[in-house]
Order: C-alpha cells, then sequence, then structure tokens
C-alpha cells in the first residue's frame, strides 16, 4: 500500500454529523476525489468514484463524519468549538412548564451583577410570560442591541421580583468551573477548542489549594481537536502520550504534551451516550491513570478528521470553503481505540445521578475508626460515608444505583472499628434496607466458575440473557447468538437497508447484529450469500472470530498478529486447530507474556480445549471478558 503524504492539520475528533443541503461550491469533484483518495483512512468502495457530484460522491462512502462545508457553514463550524461573544444577559437556561428554568448564570455577566442564580426560572419578559414558550422564542425576547434594556421577572423561593437589565457583550466560555460544597473542583466542559486547556489550567490555578478531588463533566461533549482534549488531560496527568492516530497507511502519530500536571487530586469523569470524540479521549486517560469515570457508555467515535480549507489548500477552497475527512483511526494511551465500542464508565449510572454520585464519592478517607463508610476499590480508592448516603430518600436512591452498579469482580469493604472487611452490594443494601436494590446478577450464574466474569459483564450492559433473568452458561451458542452477544458487547452502530445474507431478515432479532459484525470484518458467511444463523459455533469459530475482534480494539495486538513468528504456527500445540484459525489462537493464547510467563485470554487452557468442540454461551462470555479486560477496555 503506497504512503500517503504527510499533512500538518489538526486533527478533529467530533461526535455528531451535520446535516447539510446540497449546495455549489469551488471544490471540483476530481479535487474531491484526489482528497479522498489521497487520505481516507479505510479502503475506499469502487461505487464512490461512480458517482458525479461531490455529495453522491460523499453519500456513497457511508461515512458520517466526512462532508463538504459551504464557507458560511464552515464559519458555523469553526466558532463551535471556541469561546463564543453573544450579546444578551448571560444565561444559560432550559424552558419548562413554569418558564424558563436558569442551569447557569455567567461570571461577569448583567444577570450575574443583578444576583440572578441557578434554580431561578424567569417567569415573564418584558411583561409576556414564559410558560408553555420554547427556549428559542424566550431566547430571543432576551437578546437585542448591547446597551439597551430588557424587563425580567423571576420566581425564587415563590416569591417573584422583576428587574431591569442592560444587555452587554457576554463570552460564553467552552469551560467553566467552581468549587463545590467546599471541596470539589467542578469543571463543565462542552467542547475542546483553542482556549479550554487554559480553561482548566484557571480552574486549578483558583481552586487548587481547596479541592481535594475534581469532577470533570464531558456529558453531551460531542468533541473538538485533539491537542486541545491531550492539553487539557495533561493538566491531570502530567507529561504523557495519551492519544495515537494511525493512518490508511499504516503510521502512527504520537500526541503527548510537556505540561506538568497541576494537581494530584483524584478525578472523576461524568460520561453519557453523547460524550463523544476528542472527550471520548479525555475519559479514557482518566479511566487509563488512575481516576473514575461515571455515567453510560460513550458514544463510541475512534476517528479523526482533517479539515482541509482555505489556509491549507488555497487553490482548492477560494471562497471559503471546507471538507472534513476521516484520515486517522484513535487510539487511547494504552493503543485501545474506542471506535464503535465507546469508553466504559467504571460505573454504569444513570447519566442525571452521576454528580450526586461523585459528590458521594468524594469522601476523604476516614482517619481512625472506619465503621460507618464503604471502600470501593477501583480504578483508584474511594470512599462513601453512610450517614450521609442514608441521610434522605434522594440521596438513598443514588447509593442504591451505585451498589447496583459495582462489578462482581470489584472489591467493596465495609469499615468496621478494626479495620475493612469484604462485603458484596446485596448485603449492603440488605443491612441498610434499601429497597429499590435490583441484583443485576443472572439467577443461574452461580452454576459456572465463571459466575464472577459474567455478572461483571451484566452490571456493564455487556451481555444480555434469555429474558427471564437467567444467562444459561452451558447452552449451545448459534451463529445468531454469538453475533448478537458480540454486537452488544462492541456496542454496534447497526446498518439499515438490505440485509448481506439471504437468509438473515433484517427485522429478525439478530439481522442487525449479523450484518453489523459483516461490516466490520468480523464474521463471514458460509457461501452461497447465506450466514446460517441457526448454526452451532465451533470453538475454533469462536477463537477466529475474537481474535479478530481483539486485533481491531487494539494496535499492539494487531501489530503483535502482523508480526508473527514464522515458525510460530507450526507450533505442535496447534496442530489440532485448522490452518485458519491458527493466528487467532496464537495471538489469544500464545503470544502475550506476563514476565516470563505467557498469558493466554481463552477460557480454559489450550490443550483442554476441542477445536471441533461446540461453543457454550459461558465461554464466549468469559473470552469477550478476557480481552476487553486485558485491553483496558473494562476498567480496572
Amino acid at each position: 500500500m503506497k504512503r500517503k503524504p504527510l499533512l500538518r492539520l489538526a486533527a478533529l475528533l467530533l461526535g455528531a454529523s451535520l446535516l447539510l443541503a446540497p449546495a455549489a461550491q469551488a471544490l471540483t469533484l476530481e479535487e474531491a476525489r484526489t482528497l479522498i483518495e489521497t487520505y481516507y483512512v479505510d479502503e475506499v468502495p469502487d461505487s464512490v468514484w461512480e458517482q458525479e457530484t461531490i455529495e453522491e460522491m460523499i453519500s456513497a462512502l457511508g461515512d458520517p463524519y466526512t462532508y463538504y462545508f459551504t464557507p458560511e457553514e464552515y464559519r458555523q463550524f469553526d466558532g463551535s468549538m471556541q469561546d463564543q461573544n453573544i450579546v444578551g444577559i448571560g444565561i444559560s437556561a432550559k424552558a419548562t412548564q413554569d418558564g424558563l428554568l436558569l442551569d447557569r448564570v455567567y461570571e461577569d455577566s448583567p444577570a450575574a451583577q443583578a444576583g440572578l442564580k441557578a434554580g431561578d426560572v424567569i417567569t415573564a419578559v418584558e411583561g409576556r410570560p414564559t410558560a408553555g414558550e420554547s427556549a428559542s422564542v424566550i431566547s430571543g425576547w432576551i437578546k437585542g442591541e448591547a446597551g439597551s434594556r430588557v424587563a425580567v421577572t423571576y420566581r425564587r423561593d415563590e416569591t417573584e421580583r422583576t428587574i431591569t437589565l442592560t444587555r452587554q457583550s457576554v463570552v460564553i466560555p467552552t469551560s467553566i468551573s467552581e468549587l463545590r460544597e467546599g471541596h470539589i473542583g467542578y469543571i463543565d466542559c462542552e467542547a475542546f477548542g483553542p482556549e479550554t486547556a487554559e480553561h482548566f489550567a484557571h480552574a486549578l490555578e483558583s481552586y487548587g489549594g481547596q479541592a481535594d478531588y475534581w469532577v470533570v463533566d464531558l456529558r453531551e461533549n460531542t468533541g473538538g481537536a485533539v491537542s486541545a482534549a491531550v492539553q487539557a488531560a495533561c493538566i491531570f496527568t502530567g507529561p504523557e502520550t495519551l492519544a495515537y492516530l494511525r493512518d490508511s497507511s499504516g503510521y502512527y502519530h504520537a500526541y503527548d504534551s510537556r505540561q506538568q500536571a497541576l494537581t494530584t487530586a483524584p478525578v472523576i469523569a461524568l460520561v453519557d451516550e453523547n460524550t463523544a470524540s476528542a472527550a471520548e479521549l479525555f475519559a479514557a486517560a482518566v479511566r487509563d491513570f488512575g481516576g473514575l469515570v461515571l455515567g453510560d457508555r460513550t458514544f463510541g467515535k475512534g476517528v479523526a478528521q482533517a479539515v482541509f480549507d482555505q489556509e491549507n489548500r488555497p487553490e482548492y477552497f477560494p471562497d471559503g470553503g471546507a471538507i472534513k475527512i476521516s484520515i486517522y483511526r484513535f487510539y487511547s494511551a494504552i493503543g485501545t481505540t474506542d471506535d464503535t465500542v465507546g469508553i466504559i464508565p467504571h460505573l454504569r449510572l444513570d447519566p442525571s445521578l452521576t454528580w450526586t454520585a461523585a459528590s458521594l464519592l468524594c469522601t476523604p478517607a476516614p482517619e481512625g475508626d472506619t465503621a460507618g463508610f464503604l471502600r470501593l476499590d477501583m480504578g483508584g480508592t474511594w470512599y462513601i460515608d453512610l450517614e450521609r448516603a442514608l441521610a434522605d430518600e434522594a440521596s438513598r436512591a443514588v447509593l442504591t444505583a451505585l451498589l447496583e452498579a459495582v462489578p462482581a469482580d470489584t472489591a467493596l469493604l465495609a469499615g468496621t472499628e478494626g479495620g475493612w472487611v469484604e462485603t458484596a452490594p446485596a448485603e449492603v443494601a440488605q443491612r441498610y434496607g434499601l429497597e429499590q436494590y435490583d441484583d443485576p446478577a443472572f439467577t443461574d450464574s452461580f452454576t459456572t466458575r465463571f459466575k464472577a466474569q459474567i455478572d461483571t459483564l451484566a452490571a456493564y450492559g455487556l451481555v444480555r440473557g434469555s429474558g427471564n433473568g437467567s444467562f444459561q452458561p452451558f447452552g449451545a451458542l448459534t451463529r445468531a447468538e454469538l453475533a448478537a452477544m458480540l454486537a452488544q458487547a462492541l456496542g454496534c452502530f447497526y446498518p439499515t437497508g438490505e440485509s448481506r445474507f439471504s437468509d438473515v431478515a433484517m427485522d429478525s432479532w439478530y439481522g442487525p447484529s449479523v450484518n453489523a459484525l459483516a461490516e466490520m470484518g468480523l464474521v463471514d458467511g458460509v457461501g452461497g450469500g447465506r450466514f446460517q444463523p441457526d448454526g452451532a459455533v465451533s470453538h475454533a469459530q469462536l477463537v477466529a472470530i475474537a481474535g479478530r475482534m481483539a486485533r481491531r480494539l487494539n494496535l499492539y495486538l494487531d501489530e503483535t498478529a502482523l508480526d508473527c513468528p514464522e515458525d510460530a504456527l507450526a507450533d505442535e500445540r496447534l496442530s489440532r486447530w485448522p490452518g485458519w484459525s491458527r493466528e487467532y489462537v496464537w495471538l489469544l493464547a500464545q503470544s502475550q507474556q506476563d514476565g516470563e510467563e505467557t498469558l493466554s485470554l481463552l477460557w480454559d487452557r489450550l490443550e483442554n480445549i476441542d477445536p471441533a468442540g461446540e461453543a457454550a454461551r459461558g465461554e464466549a462470555a468469559v473470552l469477550v471478558y478476557n480481552i476487553f479486560c486485558y485491553l483496558g477496555i473494562l476498567p480496572a
């Protein structure tokens, strides 16, 4: 494969695609073809080159992150990652049935100077009631020319007041920070742009002397620039290489920083399903360097884009337009991609509960008597003051959710007068009367020696049971079931349209999963356009499919497979295995070293596994668990 020319562009990791209407552009079809052929990260289907317009060509490419910008669209896109100046009163709010509920009042704004606070409800603007109106309509009433005045009525503690504010230019930063509860530094980061690292450093300088914990809120953060995320993360990690970007030629580009850490305090990242791209890079750094990640599995966008515009391709974009192309695949500091699989949080919680959960976990280590505390050893060491956690129904609900999220393979300890003793989430829930506690463990997992692994996958939502609370670990595994299990574990983006296989309907329970894995190159058909979904899966097939998955997820395993010694596959221990499976058996069972010992990721000793034997559901689950743990996808 030819090497692509190096291009000094800022790599972008952006979560959501834009819906762009076709428009006339200065970029020609031939120029767009040249850029895509030269830089696109994956192999380009032949159908792309058959298209007659840029819009049709990008559509045929099937990549939601590659698209063309008109000059106006590019100006909007470029400004979306930077601090913004608006003329108004300086609030962030959402519409409710009662009016406009303030989420945030920005520093030094007219609203802040007038004493407005988060939690206030604006009930009228210039006498017009806000109840029932949309946020955009109310915002239009509030905004106006700088220096003009607007009368705002707001309610606080059942009392209404009307004040008159003078509109002015207000800077809306990509990140804001504050000190919460007197000891928790809180940073709400909405995007990673040119000013983000400076905002983070300012937060550390402002509150570092008081904050013994830091919480970085990445919920709804859809991305930004790789360099910005790395610079911000290194404020907590210190000088580290935090990302690798691989181009279509297989060359790696490392992203690191010489930034010294500005704090040694523990860090918690809050994430949700819309946390994407550069924000996932930041969350991965928290995961990999001893912090804690709370919330839901993130979006799973592991490809990075470069923007070709008037600055770096003036001959292509004289009108100020641009084209953004996926040119890199992203890997974290430990070599694992979040592409599709996302960042799996240490504790999987409803994102709306994550701040309260983080607050409970930001409890300093008890001195002396530990009775009345819980200790969670996960990433670092975290404590919960049970008196506070049990104080009211809201706190009890969050404690219940935390206990339900603790994986089966994680140490949970209860404090006593003499130290710490191991306990289990169900025991804590019973002891303190947490009646809403719902044990995520399968009802039949206790029948197998793989109980901890299977129940851990269940706590993370990575496997599903049979629908009645059981998992059936000894049940034979069909090809359809394996596809559904791996698609669930990987968090696949399910394709639409026609099925690749004549015997797999897209409206069947397994159809989208089978096609998603086929699109990723993890499963094949049996010939004649068929998949044979009800066919049994042999151990050799299971290991081969899992080996392909492992290579896709981690750059080091992929490089190991590429560098497989010539004599490795001739090892006598592999002679029982079909030739087409040996490279994957070697990769998962023989290639990795733990000190002087060979580390196998299989569910049993190699000599105990019959390659032609039928795989069981429990064996497949443990194989996924072992791979995910080894690669750091499941946080320790």
